[in-house]
Parts: C-alpha cells; structure tokens; sequence
C-alpha cells in the first residue's frame, strides 16, 4: 500500500483493528509486519498518534560534496543533465506503467500549476521541478526516487538555469512546453515508450539550448583583434 501510493508520506496508517480486517490477518501478524515496516523506516510511530507513513526519501545535506562540485565547477551543471536524461528516462516509463490514479492527478495539478507559472524564475522553476519530481514518485520504486531526491538542490539548479536563460526566448519557452506535454500526456496515458522518449528528448533538449547559450555568452572571451583567438585564449 506504501509502495503503490495508496498510503502516502505523513498519512496515518490505519489501525491494526482495521488493517486485519482488511488484510485477513491476526491482528499478532499485523503488530509484526507494522514493526518490521519500522525496522526499516518506512513508517514512524507518534506518541498518542499512531504510526504514519514515513518520508521514504530523506533531503541530501546542503554542504554534500555534489552540491560542492556543482559550486565550483560549472560543467558539472551538463553532467548532471546527462545523469537527469538516463533516470528521468526510466522514471517516466515506469511512471506510465505503475501510476495509479491518485499518482496520474498530482501529475495532472502539477502540469496544470506549471502552464500558470509565474514570472518568477525561482518560482517557475519549482513549478517546473515539482511537475517531474511527481512523475519520478508515481515510479514507485524507492531507490529511484532516493536517487533523484538525493540530487534535488542540485536539480533544482538546472532547471533554475534553464528558466532563467531559456523561458524568456519565446521559441525555447515554446519548445519547452510542448515537451512537457509530451511527458504528461504519455505518462498519464499509459504509453511508456512513448513516455521515456519524451522525457529523454526533453532534458536532451535542455542540455543543447544551454550548451548553445553558454557558448553564445563565451565568443568575446576567445576572439581577439581581426577575429583571432586572443592570447588568453591559447
């Protein structure tokens, strides 16, 4: 029930009464499995609360060596966009094939809330991680999620990036949209081969307008007098 979305995070869990009704155990057999779910931190349990789901996926420490290289070398923002290609590729193939229905409506608020983005690049950007950060959970596989949730800051910044040098050229915002549409339409219409696709030629995308970008901004820094690369340069 975890694992499918049926119980979410921070969602109480049903009574132990209810679930042995529910699953046709002794309510001894349902003590165990609930005990052995917070053996290994899937659930927590509240004084005077009762247990809840846990946060299958905890926030990676700001001060990660990641979140180190991505500071001080500018390229790791393009490896990490490659990384970004190959797991939300897979994401969103599992997506289409094991989404449930409560999974396919949190995608669907997310791209809805993402076609009303607003100017705020900050903003717009969250909108746009949180739009794929919910087709990576409809994936339900824990370790996939771990694994893009252990890089979400690092996330978060290249879809910061590509906001800010790429949603204010109509054509790149366009483009973007279209994409995004493609994923969501693929993903909550069941197609996934059609949904990893999407999604790889979305961040594939992404990575060549920003790489196009960055040498755009670059050209003065390696063009001297008369065109020639400039002694710097060599």
């Amino acid at each position: 029930m975890i694992l499918d979305g049926t119980l979410l995070p921070r969602q109480k869990i049903p009574s132990e009464r209810q679930l042995s009704t529910r699953m046709g155990a002794s309510r001894t057999i349902v003590r165990e499995a609930l005990k052995e779910l917070r053996g290994r931190g899937l659930i927590e349990t509240r004084h005077g609360q009762g247990s809840v789901v846990a946060g299958l996926v905890p926030v990676a420490p700001a001060d990660d060596p990641l979140s180190g290289l991505c500071r001080e070398h500018g390229r790791t923002l393009f490896d990490l966009l490659e990384v970004r290609e190959l797991l939300e590729g897979q994401a969103a193939w599992l997506a289409a094939s094991r989404g449930s229905e409560r999974d396919f409506h949190r995608i669907t608020h997310a791209f809805q809330a993402l076609a009303q983005a607003p100017s705020d690049a900050m903003a717009a950007a969250r909108l746009d991680h949180r739009f794929h950060q919910a087709i990576c959970e409809a994936s339900h596989n824990p370790v996939l999620v771990h694994t893009l949730q252990g890089l979400m800051q690092q996330m978060l910044n290249t879809v910061l990036a590509s906001v800010t040098h790429l949603y204010h050229r109509a054509p790149c915002k366009e483009e973007i949209d279209r994409h995004h549409r493609r994923i969501y339409l693929a993903v909550t219409g069941r197609r996934a081969e059609r949904a990893r696709n999407a999604a790889t030629a979305h961040i594939r995308h992404i990575r060549e307008r920003l790489l196009e970008v960055q040498w755009q901004e670059r050209q003065p820094e390696y063009t001297g007098h008369g065109g020639r690369l400039s002694s710097e340069a060599k």
